[in-house]
This record gives structure tokens, sequence and C-alpha cells, in this order.
């Protein structure tokens, strides 16, 4: 006998993580019979620093339908081509880690590996100078890729950066519009079934909401998944001691960069998030070697521009809940783990785990082998990106700060330690299972982060060596010209959607 589907889905918390799941089931959920409700409280703040995104968003816009001009007047949002790494390797240096590709590959072989073996050449020049984007970041530019593979726009990738409370106030018109129910109160109890299940959440005014499945959306206290099924919290602190962050909003300065800016100071990081409205700033730092009120001075010392609201002050840990699908909880957002977002990978991973849960979504009769499969994949998700991140802070020469020396000389972990070893042999970079940043990434970060190979793929040397540095330069050249052509970044948002009034009323984020 087939198990009944499930009738009603609980979403408890709003934000983005809980906003995201809400317009996505309400558009592939809803069917009429099923029920779909999201629980938040108005006197719960969101966290609300992750403003800044990669290119997978696009794909979770059109999943919802969503027009590009709709979405970026309503969140105020920019363009985004990549990111800025200043003082990371050494203190005076800077790199890009930009989207998209570089160059075109030639007869299957990676296009860095032809830039190795040729880069000392004459007219060769930086790697950079083969990414669109890296040269539109330069030149303070953007335009949309191309769709003629032969043009080098076409190898162009982006993201956005917006203003997180707008964009779940956004979501959240389009979930109720398409039949999602809001219910407002604080969450008080947690009420579990005989077989362990959570049965339904009860709230401050005495109302029960029961409910088939539940989507943890509550924030670091993880109230279903964490404290109420006792999912362990695995700490990866050891790998990414940053354990404090403070932000602050400043007014909007020119030019509209097309880029997040990531600095380096001696205990941590600090962001640049250029909005239409408005730059969004923090710091983020590991309290064991820079104390709160040392931050938010060098904070704000730092800024380019005036403060428009007190700095908020953040703590949180690195690290992940070992199983995001407990019974019939699904954690979503920090109930189910947290990595800082020096990458941009927050609302990403938001959308990898709704995704994974509608590819595997369940009847009332949850599966093992279902919720196996999602924490197996969600796993994987965490863990690559894990490593990625540690790779910008290990890989640096600094040696000027305590937490520098800790960082470059602690030990990290197998899979990392791999894919460095296999670059500085011979550039080679191997992606395992679905893992999220693909080879021109590794390239950018490995490279930028001053690890260099000592050869390249032997393979190379079967081609026509001077053919192969005539296309490259050929390549270098139309890059050039390409991004000649597009219009400054504020002008192409202009195009694109013109704002008019004052900006839509939001919560300030806590």
């Amino acid at each position: 006998m087939t198990p009944p589907p499930i009738a009603h889905v609980v979403i408890v918390g709003g934000g983005t993580a809980g906003w995201m799941m809400a317009a996505a089931a309400g558009r592939y959920l809803d069917d009429g019979r099923r029920r779909i409700t999201l629980v938040e409280s108005e006197a719960i703040g969101t966290v609300g620093v992750g403003e800044a995104t990669i290119p997978s968003i696009l794909n979770f816009n059109a999943l919802l339908g969503i027009d590009e001009a709709e979405f970026l007047r309503e969140t105020r949002g920019s363009f985004k081509l990549g990111i800025e790494f200043a003082g990371w390797d050494r203190a005076d240096a800077r790199y890009i880690h930009p989207f998209g590709h570089f160059g075109r590959d030639i007869q299957g072989l990676n296009f860095h590996q032809l830039w190795l073996k040729l880069r000392d050449e004459a007219g060769i020049g930086p790697i950079g100078d083969y990414s669109s984007a890296t040269v539109a970041m330069a030149r303070n530019a953007f335009g949309h890729p191309q769709r003629d593979p032969r043009s080098p726009l076409s190898g162009l990738a982006y993201a956005y950066h917006f203003d997180a409370g707008l964009y779940a106030a956004f979501l959240r018109r389009r979930a109720e519009a398409d039949g999602v129910m809001r219910v407002e109160g604080r969450i008080v109890s947690v009420e579990r079934a005989d077989s362990g299940d959570v049965a339904a959440v009860r709230l401050d005014d005495g109302r029960r909401i029961a409910g088939d499945l539940f989507i943890d959306c509550s924030g670091f206290r993880s109230l279903l998944l964490g404290d109420t099924l006792g999912v362990a919290f695995e700490d990866w602190s050891h790998w990414l001691p940053c354990d404090r962050a403070i932000a602050v909003p400043t007014e909007r300065t020119e030019p509209l960069l097309p880029y997040t800016r990531a600095t380096a100071h001696r205990a941590g990081w600090q962001w640049r998030i250029p909005l239409q409205h408005r730059t969004g700033n923090g710091i983020v730092y590991a309290s064991r070697f820079m104390d709160d009120d040392a931050a938010e001075r060098l904070l704000l010392a730092r800024l380019d521009a005036a403060p428009t609201a007190a700095p908020r002050r953040l703590s949180f840990t690195a690290g992940a809940r070992a199983r995001l699908w407990e019974r019939n909880v699904v954690a979503l957002g920090l109930a189910g783990g947290f990595l800082e977002p020096l990458e941009s990978t927050s609302i990403h991973l938001i959308q990898q785990g709704i995704s994974k849960l509608f590819a595997l979504f369940p009847d009332s009769a949850i599966s093992a082998v279902e919720r196996d499969e999602y924490n197996r994949q969600m796993a994987d998700n965490y863990r690559s990106i894990r490593d990625f991140i540690i790779l910008h802070y290990h890989a640096t020469t600094r040696g000027d700060s305590p937490f520098w020396d800790h960082v470059r000389t602690m030990a990290i972990p197998d899979t990392l330690a791999r894919k460095i070893a296999l670059f500085r042999q011979k550039g080679r970079i191997f992606r395992y299972e679905d893992e999220l940043f693909a080879t021109p990434s590794w390239v950018a970060v490995l490279l930028g982060q001053g690890i260099e190979p000592q050869g390249y793929d032997p393979v190379v040397d079967a081609l026509d060596t001077p053919r192969i540095a005539a296309a490259l330069r050929q390549m270098r050249q139309a890059t050039a010209a390409a991004v000649a052509g597009l219009p400054p970044h504020a002008v192409a948002l202009d195009r694109l959607t013109t704002i008019d009034g004052p900006a839509p009323a939001t919560r300030q984020e806590r």
C-alpha cells in the first residue's frame, strides 16, 4: 500500500532561508491539497549580514520565474562579477577571484595549463587578462554574458549584491501570493510523536501548529534539529578560527563597483558590498586574537563613507550539524551550519538544501535511503566549501600577527592538502562529487594565494607551441576589446531598472 503524501509542510522561521523555502514550496509543492505554513515572530530578528551571492542565485531566481529588473528594483541590488582579495597572501598584495572562466580550453586541455607553460613569453600576460569578469572589474564595467560561444563575453558569469531584508520581503510577497500561510508568533515548545518525530510546535498564545514535514529555519538556535532532536554540531573552528563579526552600513560611494571586496587584517578580514542605496560593510575576526572593541575601532577606521546605522555585533562558530535531515526535520541556513561569508556561499547552501530536498521529497513514510542521500550530498557540499575557505587562510606568507602565524602553520584537512599538492606539482585540479567551485575558481585562488605550480601537465607539450601562443595572444586581445565596449556598472544597472523615490521600507537587520 502506498503511503499517503506529505499533507502539511511547516517552515519554522523566516529570514532569507525561511522565505526562500516558502517561495519555492509555494510554487512547486502546493498542489491544492498540500499546505505550506511559515511560522515566524517579528520579535525575533534575523542575522541578515549575507548580501553577496554567487552565480547559482540566477538559477534559483529562474526557478521561481523572477524578472531580473523587478528583483533588482525590489532588493536595491547591484551586479557582482567576482571578489577582490586584498592583503591575503601578503599585506600589500591583491588578486581577483572572478566568476566565469579563463580563456578557452584547447583540444581538451584546461586553459590554465596552456597559460602555465607560456606565461613568461612576450604578449601572454597575467591569467586575469583572459577573464572577461576580471577585465570588467578593473574598468568598473558590466555586461550580460553573450550567447555566441566565439565571443569572450560568453565566458562571463555574474551574481548579485542585495539587501537581505528586502530580499526576504520580496520572496514573502511571492510566497503568500502562491498560497503560503504565514503565522505570526513565538514558538515556546515543540511536541514529539511516539515515533520520535516532531508532531507540532506550540506558540506563546497557545496555538498549536501540527505538520508532517518540518523545515528548521530558526537560525543559530537550531530549534528543531539541534535543540529538539539533538543532532550534534561539528565544530570546525580549529580550521576556521574566526568567530565574531560586526556589520555596519554606510552611504553609497562612487563609482558603484561590480564586485565584493575582502580585505585581510591582522586577525581576520573586512567585507565591502556595494548596493544601489548604500554599502554593506563588516569585519570578521577571531576573538582569540582580537577583542570586540578593537575590532569595531578597526572597522570604523577603515570605512570609506559615513555610517548610516550603529554597528551590530554577531557571534558564531564555523561548522555544520552532523546531519541536516533527521526524522521529519530538515534544517536550512544557519540552523544546519555556518561558514563565514568569505566566498558568499550562505545563500547557495540554502538553495542547495532546497533543490536536493525537492529531488528527494518524501511521502509521509520518510525513507531512510532518501534521508541518507540528502545528508551525504549536503555534507559533501559543506565540506568542499569549507576546504575552499580554509585555503584562503592557510596558503599565505603573512607572518605579521599571531593570527596569521596560526592559520599558516595549522594542520589542514587531507582533502585540501591533496588539492594543494597536486596543484603545486603540475597545476592539476580535480573536483569531487557535487563540488561547488569549478576549476577556474581554484586556479584563481591558488595562484592568488601564492601557490605557484612547479610545472604543467606534460600533455601540453604535444601541442604546437607557436600556434598555441598565438591563440592565447588573440584571446587576450579579444577579451580586452570586448570588455572595452561595456558600459559602466551603474549605467548598465540604470538601463535595466530605474529607481524612483525612497528605498522600500524594511526592518533594520539584526
